[in-house]
């Protein structure tokens, strides 16, 4: 009887380790108390160098072709969003002065859909268009974000702090165009 007691006693102890190994794992809530700073300045140019420039003429600048200000959605966020075309011609995603939380598997996305406030906004952004931009770098700082040069930017209308593995927004902008 007691050997039976204690086989079970140990079944119940080895499931209850392994759920809470996989737990920790899926939700890793140390994330919350750990901060990523990324401070990037704003490129000349992607993936080519910077046009040169001659005694007469100053190279083309940056040019900001939408705007907007991050709302909080799952967890509290703030901070600025531009979409930039570069000198070159190339475009990028600058987050600035972004204070968000951390956590696990947070990517940026370029997304067609609207922004709406509250819980009704957290998962709207995988419904429609989106285009994932990479890992979040950071979850505090002033960032950049390479757009594919293929994209019809003009299908695109907001930016997403995206959480891949619980499929909500960390918090979102709409993109209004300059």
């Amino acid at each position: 009887m007691w050997r039976r007691r204690k086989s079970l006693i140990v079944g119940v102890l080895v499931v209850a380790v392994a759920g809470l190994g996989f737990g920790l794992y899926w939700f890793q809530p140390w994330k919350l108390w750990q901060d990523t700073t990324v401070e990037e300045a704003l490129p000349v140019a992607v993936g080519t160098a910077a046009p040169s420039a001659s005694a007469t003429s100053s190279p083309a600048q940056p040019e900001v072709l939408a705007r907007g200000e991050l709302i909080s959605h799952e967890h509290d966020t703030s901070g600025s969003v531009k979409l930039v075309r570069l000198a070159d011609g190339s475009h990028v995603v600058r987050l600035e002065n972004l204070d968000t939380s951390n956590g696990p598997d947070l990517r940026v996305w370029l997304t067609d859909a609207p922004v709406k406030q509250g819980v009704g906004g957290w998962r709207v952004f995988d419904d429609g268009l989106h285009v994932s931009l990479g890992k979040l770098k950071g979850n505090k700082g002033s960032q950049n974000y390479v757009v594919p040069a293929d994209l019809d930017l003009t299908r695109y209308s907001s930016v997403s702090i995206w959480c891949d593995r619980f499929d909500v927004s960390f918090g979102a902008a709409e993109l209004v165009r300059a």
